[in-house]
């Protein structure tokens, strides 16, 4: 893909910003596909694909999970971890209102407002992942340390397999 073919995204930007190395990847996007579709579309292994999710906690503070594709996040156990009651995943216009991105296109990268961050530790034993480039039908390949390098983020081991 040439490089002046990429969709115009704040992911983009901020990858092309942080000096971050990614080979683009787009799809066919399908509502409710989810990670399985775009696994599936790339012949990529859905554990690779890294899913950018936005919760709240029980003060409606919102943070930004990176989970596995294959994976669901531990509320009670990422709650814990952050010394808090509760959290929760955001509905569509909530998350949508924090990221500044589509439910389906959301990426860590080039997020609307500056959200604590928090990854699945086992993500960092990858060779490569595939992670959203901020729009639906667009994944970006990079290396996961490119994750740290680029990101303010925190280690979590809140997977639930």
């Amino acid at each position: 893909m040439a490089k002046d073919s990429l969709p115009s995204t704040a992911a983009v930007r901020a990858l092309r910003a942080a000096k971050v190395e990614f080979v683009p990847h787009t799809f066919s996007y399908e509502a409710r596909g989810g990670t399985r579709h775009s696994a599936a579309a790339l012949d990529v292994d859905e554990h690779c694909v890294i899913k950018t999710l936005i919760f709240e906690d029980e003060a409606r503070r919102p943070l930004c999970v990176l989970m596995h594709g294959d994976r669901e996040v531990s509320s009670k156990n990422l709650a814990r971890h952050l010394g808090t009651k509760s959290v929760a995943p955001c509905s569509p216009e909530v998350a949508e209102r924090h990221s500044g991105y589509q439910v389906g296109g959301t990426s860590p990268f080039g997020l609307r407002k500056t959200l604590p961050i928090y990854a699945e530790r086992s993500i960092f034993a990858l060779d490569r992942i595939y992670i959203n480039g901020g729009a639906r039908g667009f994944l970006v390949q990079i290396a996961p340390s490119d994750i740290e390098r680029a990101l303010p983020l925190e280690r979590v081991d809140v997977a639930i397999e």
